[in-house]
């Protein structure tokens, strides 16, 4: 027996119209489209920053994790982004983060590959536009930290995001 699948627009449609005939506020109706659009934080993180850094922003606000805060750490140290800080919303939480302007590209590696040490030159390849330029952000067992970093630890790890 096979079942029928609504497509995407019509799911999207009956939402609408559902959220329209209950009078909620135009606000409310695009906070529930965000939250119901998260499927990756850390790619919908990267592509704040960088669309907000191409359009002049000072700050953007996310969704808050652990594995942002840490990512947003290494940024901040290396100077692409501002301060940021957690904002408590009662459900998750979320960052504010100041912009610099200092990002050309930025994103998120999918999928996660895991890179040894001797893969890392590989990846900076990959994804990196010189040598020696930009960072990748990379998992490791003794945290999140640049490539530069897990080289000197002389660790491996999941490859995150890279950032120039």
């Amino acid at each position: 027996m096979r079942t029928h699948r609504r497509s995407d627009k019509k799911i999207w449609t009956d939402v609408l119209q559902t959220v329209l005939q209950r009078g909620c506020a135009l606000s409310r109706l695009q906070e529930i489209f965000v939250i119901i659009m998260r499927f990756d934080l850390l790619s919908d993180m990267m592509s704040g920053i960088k669309n907000g850094d191409n359009v002049g922003k000072k700050e953007v606000v996310i969704p808050a994790s652990k594995l942002l805060r840490d990512v947003l750490k290494v940024l901040q140290k290396h100077e692409f982004v501002g301060n940021f800080e957690f904002v408590d919303d009662g459900r998750g939480g979320k960052f504010k983060i100041g912009l610099k302007g200092s990002v050309n590209n930025c994103g998120a590696i999918r999928p996660r590959f895991a890179a040894r040490l001797d893969e890392l030159e590989k990846f900076e390849h990959r994804f990196l536009p010189a040598a020696g330029f930009g960072l990748l952000i990379v998992s490791t067992s003794k945290g999140v930290m640049t490539h530069d970093d897990a080289k000197k630890h002389k660790i491996g790890g999941k490859l995150l995001a890279y950032v120039y």
